[in-house]
């Protein structure tokens, strides 16, 4: 390499240049109009015509500044100036060497720079010259490619002997930008200079290439699109002549418009594009014509990349839930977190999947539509209750007859956005067959971590699911299957007590009945107590389903009075409890338990079932025989297996029950609960099951006042139970004064309604012991504890003794 060196400073008139870079050995013509740069034109002439030049680093400054302009620039000689009509001057100049600024002084009247003048001095001179012939080759190259430079320019090239000539010559001619040419500038190093001009050629030449390569690709693609636009428009000539052609051209002319228009994924373009060519070969008349118009229909009408934007004002949403549901305070609760979460993180996320479970009439699916409401969605109910076919959800292959999407993309077109919601109404009614496992296909629907890239066999492409917001109801959650379930998030939506059933009444479904029966021109009024009488004369649900078909028999009846009479507009009508009798016929349900007086062998036991909370009778007698145990009522699995356990456990502590061993050698035992034509089952019949049969075999009666709920293991332990609020609200309706229930379910007592449980005395229980202590009607409660279980007598001190007043 070669060393740098400096000769003496010398101060020079300076013209800042814009757009442009001035090399060594350049001749070229300027147009100068700043005034400052003229003053600097005019002192050059006095003082031997010499002027500095630098490039400004940003052209639309006016007055540049010393930071404005390059460090590096070239003095040149002014040849010859010409001041032009328009106040311009035209100067031509000659580039003669580099120069380094020390000093930038800018004044009003013009620019001055005290520059240094750098040389460099050649030190490996057989590798300078092999890079100056390649840097002659390259050129050479790229003058063939870039017509603009002449060719007579290679014939003086090829004479130049001196390096830094040769280097300073050929860039004035490359295409390069500003900075690229002003750090070739300032290579004061010949040989750096050589090897960073040799890099820029190159360079230069692989994007004339490229270039090359795209423009003859674009013409042949033009050539062939011409091509087949003239074959197209002959092939419709023959068609009309043979009277083939009647107005298919047009119905394709609209769909390839629509295409263009449409926003959607460059896979489903293609497939659509592809179908439309299809579909212009294909005779108007054909079956297959009328398949691939089918298909270009839906690809052309689906929400591919069309989204609503969400509104997450809080307020409203309180406002539009309230206004449509009376309670379910924790499905609101959610629905507002959602939204508040989604105020707070602006970017979209992964779709929300809800599942709404509890007993029917609830307002389940209502809800789902206030949720959309409240969102500014759209809003699309499917109905999956009898889907036993997996092409249901991911459609059919268009290989068979009457193939289409399934029920997931038609609710997007049906929506017309990406982002609706989606209500997927009873989930757990889904079934399987040998079509296949629709609950399966709902895996990929419903995975946050899949639906991006959901694949529906119709369309045959990727659709993006996730913006969408699913939310599912359900009855029994125990029928959806575990790994479906598990994508969701479960709220459950219990059913409503009197009370509440009471304002749904008077404020929703009342009005609602009065205006669907025409009696909104006459005053109809119900008192609260002929609501209450309703509810629980007339109606035995979790919902309010009965409640309202109930209520608008009520207003047809008077609907019917007002037609037969011609009352006139504004008469008041006045529902008692007493007319519900006229108008509803005597009560459907009596609430009060079975009996009042203890009994030997009936126990209230309580159970919840897909409607709500129910007191559930369970009778046991004994009569001589040989042994035999005998179950009755149509009890389920779990039942029986309850059933069984129970019997152990109270076999196993006949001892100090006083019954001999040898008893359930000589009787039979009947264990039925009534209501034999009911199916029955579930895991919560234990504790009574053990009650009832230790009061028959013992001949100690059970209190008519109590009724319990919770399995038993044969050990004697009381396990915890689930639907606690309804099997309390069931107890409450029907006359029940104290409710026993396992000790671990004591956690839930907090979250149920102060409604539900006042009046009931509530008796969490750890062991099976302390259920009959307070079941039984014992003389000496405290005797039978000593007697039936005294190896629990420490841990039921703690824990069986709990007592809930309220």
């Amino acid at each position: 390499m070669s060393d740098n060196k400096s000769v003496d400073s010398k101060r020079f008139p300076l013209l800042p240049l814009r757009d442009v870079i001035i090399f060594p050995h350049m001749v070229v013509p300027l147009f100068v109009g700043r005034e400052k740069s003229i003053a600097a034109l005019e002192e050059a002439a006095k003082n031997n015509n010499e002027l500095f030049l630098v490039t400004q680093k940003d052209a639309n400054v006016l007055n540049p500044e010393r930071g404005d302009v390059y460090d590096v620039g070239t003095v040149v000689n002014i040849i010859q100036m010409l001041r032009l009509p328009d106040n311009t001057v035209k100067v031509l100049i000659e580039g003669k060497y580099r120069a380094n600024i020390n000093e930038f002084v800018a004044k009003p009247e013009g620019y001055w720079a005290e520059v240094t003048k750098s040389q460099s001095e050649v030190v490996d001179v057989v590798n300078l010259e092999a890079t100056m012939r390649s840097i002659k080759s390259t050129f050479e190259q790229y003058v063939k490619l870039n017509k603009r430079i002449p060719p007579e320019l290679l014939m003086s090239i090829s004479s130049i002997t001196d390096p830094s000539r040769l280097a300073d010559i050929i860039v004035a001619h490359l295409s390069m930008k500003i900075p690229e040419k002003q750090e070739i500038l300032e290579a004061v190093n010949v040989e750096d200079r050589l090897h960073l001009l040799l890099e820029k050629m190159q360079g230069e030449i692989e994007v004339i290439n490229v270039e090359r390569r795209i423009k003859t690709r674009v013409k042949q693609q033009m050539e062939k699109s011409q091509k087949e636009y003239y074959l197209n428009e002959q092939m419709n000539a023959i068609q009309k002549e043979l009277g083939q052609k009647d107005d298919g051209k047009s119905d394709i002319n609209e769909m390839e418009e629509k295409l263009a228009k449409k926003k959607m994924p460059e896979e489903a373009r293609e497939k659509t594009l592809k179908e439309i060519k299809k579909l212009k070969s294909m005779s108007p008349m054909s079956a297959e014509a009328a398949v691939v118009r089918n298909y270009i229909d839906w690809m052309t009408n689906l929400p591919w990349d069309e989204y609503t934007t969400d509104d997450n004002d809080i307020k409203k949403a309180w406002e539009i839930l309230d206004s449509h549901h009376y309670g379910m305070k924790d499905v609101k609760e959610r629905i507002v977190e959602y939204l508040s979460v989604r105020s707070l993180v602006k970017d979209e996320g992964k779709g929300t999947i809800l599942c709404l479970a509890g007993p029917p009439g609830v307002g389940k699916t209502s809800i789902a539509k206030s949720l959309a409401e409240s969102l500014d969605r759209n809003f699309v109910r499917i109905s999956l209750g009898g889907v036993r076919d997996e092409s249901e959800i991911r459609g059919h292959r268009r290989t068979y007859v009457g193939a289409m999407p399934g029920k997931i993309i038609s609710a997007l077109k049906k929506a017309g956005t990406s982002n609706p919601v989606i209500l997927l109404d009873e989930i757990d009614k889904m079934s399987s067959d040998m079509r296949g496992d629709p609950a399966a296909a709902m895996l990929e629907v419903l995975d946050p971590e899949q639906n991006k890239n959901f694949a529906d066999h119709y369309i045959e492409c990727e659709y993006d699911l996730s913006q969408v917001m699913f939310v599912m109801t359900a009855n029994d959650l125990g029928r959806i299957p575990g790994p479906l379930r598990d994508r969701m998030e479960i709220i459950n939506v219990s059913g409503y007590t009197p009370q509440e059933k009471l304002q749904i009444g008077k404020r929703y479904l009342l009005k609602k009945a009065i205006k669907n029966n025409g009696l909104d021109n006459y005053d109809v009024a119900m008192s609260d107590n002929s609501v209450l009488e309703v509810v629980r004369g007339y109606t035995k649900e979790a919902g309010v389903r009965e409640f309202q078909r109930l209520l608008n028999t009520v207003c047809r009846k008077i609907a019917t009075e007002v037609v037969a009479k011609d009352h006139k507009e504004g008469k008041k009508f006045s529902v008692t409890p007493k007319q519900l009798t006229k108008y509803l016929g005597p009560k459907r349900f009596d609430r009060t338990a079975v009996e009042v007086e203890p009994q030997v062998g009936l126990v209230n036991g309580l159970a919840w079932t897909s409607v709500g909370g129910e007191l559930l009778h369970i009778e046991v007698v004994t009569v001589p025989g040989k042994g035999q145990v005998k179950i009755t009522g149509k009890l389920g699995e779990v039942m029986q297996e309850s059933a069984s356990a129970a019997l152990s456990y109270v076999r196993s502590i006949s001892a100090q029950l006083g019954i001999d061993a040898s008893w359930y050698d000589k009787n039979d035992i009947h264990v039925h609960v009534p209501e034999g034509a009911t199916p029955k089952d579930g895991p919560s019949a234990g504790i009574t099951m053990v009650t009832a049969l230790t009061s028959a075999i013992t001949g100690i009666p059970v209190k008519q006042n109590v009724a319990m709920t919770g399995e038993v293991t044969i050990r004697g332990r009381v396990l915890p139970i689930g639907g606690l609020k309804e099997k309390l609200l069931a107890a409450k309706q029907s006359g029940i004064e104290t409710v026993i229930i396992p000790i671990k379910n004591e956690k839930d007592l907090p979250e149920i309604p102060s409604e539900v449980k006042s009046g009931l005395t509530i008796i969490p229980c750890y062991q099976v012991d302390n259920v009959l202590k307070n079941a039984l009607e014992l003389q000496n409660p405290e005797q039978f504890m000593q007697h039936v279980a005294p190896q629990l007598k420490v841990i039921d001190s703690d824990a069986g003794g709990l007592e809930v007043a309220n």
